[in-house]
């Protein structure tokens, strides 16, 4: 039996991404720090007669509240279902996608790396500065978000005041230590395109968002990528105890025009959380690996 993909079910013209939408996502957090549930119950995505024994067993079944995300012009007609994400360990919070009642859509998501303290965590180059801490993926649609924590890169934010930061430099600082290949931060920059990049306030806190592209295949040579070539990203980026704490979602570039706008949700619900007695700070034990 051939498992159909969720997104054969939108048409490109229902979701059509733009950086105003992204930014008033993001005005819409700031104004509203509280989401409002629409049901309690356990939410048990339905796994369709397709999917494979693998997938089930890595597939990981948690209890989110559902909420309802309003739909706007620039979305589907329906109202879009969404999960609240919260890591305890990192203090940190986010709503991710769940199910599109309207067009029998389920987001098939595993949790590809559990919440765990930034020492024990798999870093995203050869320094280990910038280190996954968790993540969560959807195999069919080839969805991914991820959560980053790392140091500012000294050589592009050379101030300690965060108020005098710019959402570009931001960016940058982050992406010139996101690469798993060896080469100089320039070169993983370049890797990268920054579409577009701004800033807003959650909490009296900065957070800075921007939009990316990636390069799948670094070396090959402009002239030959097309563009399935690229990873679309959107992300947020905000500080707290000397480290920058970022949320990164993303999809091959051939697909953004259907998901960009529901991951731009997902970016703009990304906040910190008041420190619990679960809170593992990334300066702690930082010689411990479990």
């Amino acid at each position: 039996m051939v498992v159909l993909s969720p997104l054969s079910l939108f048409t490109s013209n229902q979701l059509v991404p733009t950086n105003m939408f992204f930014r008033e996502q993001a005005r819409t957090v700031i104004q509203q720090n509280k989401w409002q549930p629409c049901s309690s119950a356990i939410s048990k995505p339905t796994l369709q007669s397709g999917f494979c024994r693998r997938e089930l067993l890595l597939f990981g079944l948690s209890a989110p509240v559902l909420v309802v995300f309003p739909s706007s012009g620039s979305l589907a007609e329906e109202d879009l279902k969404m999960a609240t994400f919260v890591d305890e360990i990192n203090s940190c919070s986010y709503l991710y996608p769940v199910e599109l009642p309207s067009k029998k859509v389920i987001f098939k998501w595993v949790e590809s790396r559990k919440p765990e303290r930034y020492s024990s965590a798999a870093p995203l180059s050869p320094d280990a500065r910038l280190r996954i801490v968790s993540e969560r993926v959807d195999i069919v649609d080839n969805l991914i978000i991820s959560i980053s924590i790392g140091p500012p890169n000294s050589k592009i934010i050379k101030s300690l005041d965060k108020s005098t930061w710019t959402a570009k430099d931001v960016a940058d600082s982050v992406l010139a230590d996101k690469s798993a290949l060896r080469v100089t931060s320039s070169q993983r920059m370049a890797e990268s395109s920054v579409l577009d990049a701004h800033s807003g306030e959650i909490a009296g806190e900065p957070y800075w968002y921007y939009e990316y592209l990636v390069r799948k295949a670094p070396t090959k040579t402009v002239s030959v990528l097309s563009k399935s070539s690229f990873q679309h990203y959107v992300a947020s980026t905000t500080e707290r105890d000397g480290y920058l704490y970022s949320i990164n979602a993303s999809t091959l570039n051939k697909q953004w025009n259907i998901v960009g706008p529901i991951l731009q949700k997902t970016i703009a619900s990304f906040h910190l959380l008041p420190p619990t007695e679960n809170y593992v700070p990334p300066y702690k034990d930082p010689w411990r690996f479990w």
